[in-house]
């Protein structure tokens, strides 16, 4: 009998290949990252891996064995998980495996834009030594930091903020209780609108959902204040990018730090690569070695789970794990 066969979309860290190979799976590596290509070879596999390239409808039912899809990482918007759910195929996922490193880039964010690290370290190497006379390098202690979205990555940069920078935290999420709040040393805000008008940094830290969908457009921009700093790690979608850069270009908030875009690569003409006030990150917050390691290793330990039978830590979808579709031997 053949090993199971675990399709691996893009490169993953070697360690959950490793884990793979431990457990008799063969991990084969897609010939490209396209969903034509993928949809191509999925067919023996009985399991697969995608980062954000996701695995879209075709290729989703072009995986007649598959017993289980593994995202490496959190947003599953580019999965079709309602395919896959029709299918009763599981969905398993890493939610904690990134969240410190995203919660660290976050804070480092904010950090960058109160220095002004860019135009500091652009003024080093241009000889311009009098930068440092010029006003408006700001601290971090005693700000006032909102945080919109309060599951495990706000949790944690909230905590990094309060202990380590000596911030003020409140935070607006709605599902959250209040109590869940206060016990992280932190401040329920009851409305958007009144953490946007309140905070001197604020950082989003919510899904990508169609309620959450531009939250941060026009409207709210004009609620914030013009010394605001604007942070996003989380989606790209929950910000209307041209509002924003038309509020950056106006100076109406003081500056924004995105590591998420509504398209990636970003062009080179886009309006916020034209922006002193934008600083700008290639989606790199969730890619530490520890966080790439722990995604891969979570994915491979989820897939031999499933594969034999046993229920895994993380699943998108758990109301198809008692129907869910059984591996065929290869």
């Amino acid at each position: 009998m053949n090993p199971p066969v675990c399709l691996v979309v893009q490169p993953i860290h070697p360690a959950g290949i490793a884990r793979l190979q431990a457990a008799g799976i063969e991990a084969r590596m897609a010939s490209s990252a396209d969903m034509a290509a993928v949809a191509r070879e999925i067919a023996p596999c009985q399991a697969v891996i995608t980062r954000n390239a996701g695995l879209d409808t075709a290729a989703v039912e072009a995986g007649t064995q598959l017993a289980v899809i593994a995202n490496h990482g959190i947003g599953t918007n580019k999965i079709d998980v309602a395919r896959a759910t029709a299918l009763s195929i599981p969905i398993v996922y890493t939610p904690t495996a990134n969240a410190r490193s995203v919660a660290e880039h976050a804070i480092m964010q904010m950090l960058a834009m109160g220095k002004r690290l860019a135009a500091c370290d652009h003024a080093v190497r241009a000889g311009d030594w009098d930068y440092r006379y010029r006003p408006g390098l700001q601290e971090l202690h005693g700000k006032t930091l909102g945080i919109v979205g309060f599951g495990t990555i706000g949790r944690l940069t909230a905590a990094i903020a309060l202990h380590g920078l000596g911030m003020r935290v409140i935070v607006y999420s709605p599902a959250v209780p209040a109590g869940e709040i206060t016990a992280q040393g932190a401040q329920p805000c009851p409305a958007l609108d009144e953490l946007l008008a309140r905070s001197d940094v604020v950082s989003l830290h919510r899904p990508s959902r169609a309620d959450t969908r531009h939250m941060i457009d026009a409207r709210a921009l004009a609620r914030m204040k013009p010394t605001a700093i604007l942070v996003n790690t989380a989606r790209a979608d929950l910000i209307d990018s041209d509002a924003l850069a038309c509020a950056l270009r106006e100076q109406r908030i003081a500056g924004a730090a995105l590591d998420v875009f509504e398209q990636e690569p970003l062009p080179a003409t886009h309006p916020l690569c034209g922006l002193d006030n934008a600083l700008l990150t290639p989606h790199t917050a969730g890619s530490t070695d520890e966080a790439l390691r722990a995604a891969a290793e979570q994915c491979a330990d989820q897939i031999i789970e499933v594969l034999a039978a046993r229920r895994p830590a993380h699943l998108v979808n758990p109301q198809v794990w008692d129907t869910r579709r059984l591996p065929v031997p290869a």
